[in-house]
């Protein structure tokens, strides 16, 4: 039980670590998880310090065995296996990451999202809370990221003040989640023509299937946004079928709600930046991270959740 409690003992709101490894094999080793890569005159070991990981992501080419999947469960990390470059998470295109089972998680938070989650008005609250939530994130990051300022991203800019107040004008008074759902759609498609526009790719068109760089950066940073929601609901011991948006049946679908939190914020100006500079995918990849970490996405993540499930945000505007 000692060695359980010292996997455990950074909260995973404070985790800095999502790892993407292909043609390797992960194995666990004098009681740590160790992958190794075959060189052609040695193997070589490297730790994956499992304690301070959110999740991982096991690409093209690897394997894992039985006692480092049993470690990585005790330590709280979400295992996801996906395509060449972390995308796509192999389950169709769904959202699918073998979560470690505990009997041991927290029961106030789903009890809590199960008391609205019935109700059709106070769902809409709460989804139009979320966008809310997410409008506030991107202005908060927009406004104070002097690297995003550098390449033209400002929170107060016209372009962008006038598609943040009609989103809001719009999403405040749809009578249904379909509507809100259209309404977030023709944001994200300002938001795209935007990011196109102050890096100079004017002939931008979002396809998840498309093979520019942009796409794919994407793509690729929205799997990682993924992993960090998947992670969130997964401690607070919410299943992901309980959405706010994205559909009742859809698997995966509360994932795609809490990782739309922090995606038009970071993923979406990064993603255009990289392409424009012709960055490879792992640095696209360190940079996401990076900009997770320094603008405590995971925490960002995990306090609106938490609040959403406990009433907290509701105040006298509760149906």
């Amino acid at each position: 039980m000692e060695q359980l409690t010292d996997l455990k003992a950074i909260l995973h709101s404070k985790r800095a670590n999502i790892y993407y490894l292909e043609k390797c094999r992960i194995m666990q080793k004098d009681g740590r998880v160790l992958y190794l890569t075959e060189a052609k005159n040695e193997n070589q070991y490297w730790n994956i310090p499992i304690a301070n990981t959110t999740c991982l992501l096991l690409g093209t080419g690897t394997s894992v065995t039985q006692a480092a999947m049993r470690m990585l469960a005790q330590a709280g990390v979400l295992v996801g296996f996906c395509g060449g470059g972390g995308t796509p998470l192999l389950m169709a295109n769904e959202i699918e990451w073998m979560s470690p089972q505990s009997e041991y998680r927290p029961t106030e938070y789903i009890q809590g999202w199960l008391s609205f989650w019935f109700d059709d008005g106070k769902r809409l609250f709460a989804a139009r809370q979320f966008q809310r939530s997410r409008i506030a994130f991107l202005e908060k990051v927009w406004t104070k990221d002097r690297d995003l300022q550098s390449y033209g991203f400002h929170a107060d800019d016209q372009d962008i003040t006038q598609s943040l107040d009609a989103f809001h004008r719009k999403a405040d008074t749809v009578q249904n989640v379909g509507k809100l759902l259209q309404t977030e759609a023709e944001l994200t498609k300002r938001l795209y023509k935007a990011a196109a526009s102050r890096t100079k790719q004017s002939n931008f068109t979002r396809s998840r299937d498309a093979e520019d760089n942009a796409n794919a950066f994407l793509n690729h940073g929205n799997y990682l946004a993924y992993g960090l929601a998947a992670t969130t609901l997964w401690v607070l011991g919410i299943p992901h079928g309980f959405a706010v948006m994205h559909g009742k049946t859809r698997r995966g679908a509360l994932v795609f709600d809490v990782a739309d939190l922090v995606k038009d914020a970071l993923i979406l100006p990064w993603a255009f930046i990289c392409a424009h500079e012709g960055t490879s995918e792992q640095e696209f990849r360190q940079q996401c991270l990076q900009a997770f970490t320094q603008h405590k996405a995971l925490d960002f993540m995990f306090e609106r959740v938490k609040n959403t499930a406990l009433n907290t945000d509701w105040g006298i505007s509760q149906p």
